[in-house]
């Protein structure tokens, strides 16, 4: 039986490094401020 790499990871990815999860905290608004101010389009996890 085959199986995928790494399958089911991606509900983790968007927990740990999603926006909602980066505004929880202090450094993580530090994180989005950063990332606006560089100029990103993408600023958390999509």
């Amino acid at each position: 039986m085959t199986q995928r790499t790494l399958g089911g990871t991606r509900r983790k990815r968007r927990r740990t490094s999603g926006f909602r999860a980066r505004m929880r905290t202090y450094t993580g608004r530090r994180v989005i401020k950063a990332r606006r101010r560089k100029g990103r389009h993408r600023l958390a996890v999509a």
